[in-house]
């Protein structure tokens, strides 16, 4: 109701803004002017009579007056034709389109772009909304905490849960969270790399040394967890070790599809520590390797050899990658470059020759393609 109140008054303000000077009578001028000049000549002479001026100036006021007063006559000659019945009727069609023209035409522009059947949305209700929102996510935790204290083993439960408290940050609930499902479901790489962020969550971003352990457990569980080896970049260049950070970084770029959506993070962080991400592929991936195979011998070289060449270039400035030996090693053996596959593989047992673990593994790929000796 309100609002065509308003809009009623704004309609009659625009109407009287258009009616009014269409109400104001013209007023002929030509007959007052005729009489200020007479007027006028009959001053000057008056002031020749008593003196005041000479006889020239006398008369060349008089001229000018004469003049004036010629123009005015003119003009109140022809003032009928302008003033007559024609004008007055086209003011009052004017006024009387207005009248009703004006409102009929703000009401079909505001009903053809408008929506009055659609209720205001003022700021109290949209704030309430919000609240709304937000008393339901926390109605929804306090459920699921109370069916936790009913039933302290259900490690779903816990699951549920967890990243809810990540998302409102309550950091420590989520750390117990996190343990509880790790407890009652069992080991896995990704519960330990969702540890550790909670651990690193709840001491304000920092690497911790228990988060640290939790992301090389899930390392051990499996070598290419992402989340666990960004983390642990994290953690080299927290320690000061930018060139452990990049070579982390750098070697997560080099296994990642083209496409992979963490990229851009991952190249973030390493310009932070002064590292540069490959701008190429690093080297033929297993997809690419198994292609390979099945092609001609033409066909393979243009397709392998130069993403082979540059792989062991990188190597050799770089030999931390695991991967990347692996796979040069299969590249060789497919391209039927047996002593260039055997000499790779030297280089990788004495890149590794202080990692036990990975010098391990490195073996197990030598016996696998029949490498030794």
């Amino acid at each position: 109701m309100t609002l065509w109140l308003a809009f009623a008054l704004m309609t009659a303000a625009a109407i009287f803004a258009v009616l009014w000077p269409l109400s104001r009578r013209v007023e002929a001028r030509g007959g007052s002017d005729l009489a200020v000049y007479r007027d006028q000549l009959d001053e000057i002479a008056r002031d020749r009579a008593a003196g005041l001026i000479g006889e020239r100036e006398a008369e060349a006021a008089k001229v000018e007056v004469s003049r004036r007063l010629i123009a005015a006559a003119d003009a109140a000659d022809m003032e009928p034709a302008v003033t007559g019945t024609a004008p007055l009727w086209r003011r009052r069609a004017t006024a009387v389109a207005a009248l009703v023209l004006l409102p009929l035409g703000a009401a079909a522009f505001y009903l053809s772009l408008g929506s009055p059947q659609i209720p205001g949305a003022p700021l109290a209700e949209r704030m309430a909304q919000q609240a709304n929102q937000s008393r339901s996510i926390a109605s929804m935790v306090s459920q699921v905490e109370a069916h936790l204290e009913r039933n302290p083993n259900d490690a779903r439960g816990y699951e549920v849960l967890a990243p809810v408290y990540m998302r409102l940050g309550r950091f420590a609930d989520a750390v117990t969270a996190r343990r509880k499902v790790i407890a009652l479901a069992g080991d896995s790489a990704q519960r330990q790399s969702d540890l550790g962020e909670a651990l690193a969550a709840a001491s304000n971003g920092i690497v911790t040394e228990e988060a640290k352990a939790a992301f090389d457990q899930a390392l051990k569980l499996d070598s290419n967890d992402l989340k666990a080896r960004f983390f642990l970049g994290i953690a080299a260049e927290q320690d000061g070790d930018k060139t452990k950070a990049a070579s982390i970084w750098r070697g997560m770029l080099d296994g990642a599809p083209a496409d992979a959506p963490w990229t851009a993070m991952v190249r973030e962080a390493l310009a932070r520590v002064g590292g540069s991400a490959p701008a190429t592929a690093p080297g033929p991936s297993t997809a690419d390797i198994n292609a390979a195979a099945g092609m001609n011998e033409q066909d393979r070289g243009e397709m392998v050899r130069g993403m082979v060449a540059r792989l062991a270039d990188r190597l050799k400035q770089n030999g931390d990658d695991i991967d990347g030996w692996q796979r040069l090693m299969r590249a060789y053996i497919v391209l039927g470059e047996r002593d260039k596959a055997q000499a790779a593989a030297g280089d990788a047992k004495r890149a590794f020759a202080s990692d036990p673990e990975k010098l391990k593994r490195i073996e197990d790929t030598i016996k696998e393609m029949g490498l030794e000796g």
